[in-house]
C-alpha cells in the first residue's frame, strides 16, 4: 500500500508541470505563448485518450451484448468463449469507466465486494457458468448487466478527461494486477485472469505512449527503460498465449506466476517517475 501510494503522488505532480507549461516561471506575465502551447498539447493528449477509452467502452458494449445474448439462449459454451475477450474492453479504459462509482460494481464486483442480495454483473454470471454450469437463471441478470453497460457508455460522453486521470490511470492500472489480479481472486471462477492481466497492460501502455513524447525530450533514457519493461512484461504474457486467447490462470506454475508478477513490479517502478522527471524542467 505505501509503495502505491508513493508512485500515485509521484505521478501525480506532472499534471501541475504540464498544465504550467513544463514550469516555465521566467516568464512574464504577458508572454501567453509557451503556456498556451502547453496547453494546446495537454489538450491533444487528453483527446486522445478519451477517443481511446470511448472506443473501448463502444467494443464493451458490443461484446457484452454477445455474452448476455449468448447467456440468454442457453449457449453455455458460446458464453464461456466470449466472457474473457469481452471483459478486455472494460479492463483497458478502467480508469475512465471506475470513475463511475455506482456502476463499476454493478458491472465488476466480484463475491463479497458488495452484499448477496446486490451482487449482479459478470462475475456472478462467471460463478453460473463455471461453478453451476448452468445459464439457466442468470437471464436477469444478463439483462441487468446489458442495462448497465448501457448506462456507462452514456455517462462516459460526460467525463472531462484531466492530467490527474490520465497519468495516474497508467500506474493504477498495473497495481492492480500486481495487487489483485495476480493472486488469480479477479476470475476465480473461470480462471481467465490472464485476459484481465493483458488488458490492464495495454491500457497503461497506451496512457505511456501519449505522455512519452514529453518524456523523451526530458529523459530518454527513462523512456527507453519503460519501453524495454513493457516488452519483457509482454514477452512473458506470450508465452501463456493459447491460440487468440490465454491458458487458463491455474496452468502457470507459480515460478511462472511470481515472474509475471516481478516484470509488473519492475515496469511501475519507472512508469512512476514521469512525473518527477517532467517537473524538473
Amino acid at each position: 500500500m505505501n509503495r502505491s501510494m508513493i508512485k500515485v503522488s509521484g505521478i501525480l505532480l506532472l499534471s501541475s508541470s504540464l498544465l504550467l507549461g513544463c514550469g516555465n516561471t521566467e516568464k512574464t506575465t504577458t508572454e501567453k505563448a509557451p503556456k498556451k502551447k502547453g496547453t494546446v498539447e495537454l489538450t491533444g493528449v487528453t483527446d486522445e485518450y478519451r477517443q481511446y477509452a470511448l472506443s473501448e467502452i463502444e467494443e464493451f458494449v458490443t461484446s457484452t451484448e454477445a455474452f448476455t445474448t449468448a447467456v440468454k439462449n442457453g449457449d453455455i459454451n458460446k458464453a464461456k468463449e466470449l466472457y474473457g475477450p469481452s471483459r478486455m474492453h472494460y479492463e483497458r479504459a478502467e480508469p475512465i469507466a471506475e470513475v463511475f462509482g455506482e456502476l463499476d460494481p454493478k458491472i465488476d464486483a466480484r463475491e463479497g465486494d458488495v452484499d448477496e442480495a446486490e451482487w449482479g454483473g459478470y462475475h456472478r454470471i462467471e460463478k453460473g457458468l463455471w461453478v453451476e454450469n448452468t445459464t439457466k437463471g442468470y437471464e436477469q441478470y444478463a439483462d441487468q448487466l446489458m442495462k448497465d453497460v448501457n448506462l456507462l457508455r452514456a455517462k462516459v460522453d460526460t467525463v472531462k478527461v484531466t492530467p490527474d486521470l490520465l497519468i495516474t490511470g497508467a500506474v493504477d492500472l498495473l497495481n492492480e494486477v500486481s495487487t489483485s489480479k495476480v493472486t488469480g481472486e479477479e476470475d476465480r471462477y473461470s480462471h481467465t485472469d490472464l485476459f484481465d492481466f493483458a488488458a490492464n497492460v495495454e491500457g497503461a501502455e497506451k496512457i505511456y505512449e501519449l505522455l512519452n513524447p514529453t518524456l523523451e525530450k526530458k529523459d530518454p533514457a527513462l523512456s527507453k527503460e519503460i519501453r524495454t519493461r513493457f516488452d519483457e512484461v509482454y514477452s512473458l504474457l506470450n508465452k501463456h498465449k493459447n491460440g487468440e486467447g490465454y491458458k487458463l490462470y491455474t496452468d502457470l506454475t507459480s515460478d511462472e506466476v511470481k515472474e509475471l508478477s516481478q516484470a509488473i513490479d519492475a515496469l511501475a517502478e519507472p512508469l512512476s517517475q514521469i512525473g518527477i522527471v517532467t517537473e524538473a524542467s
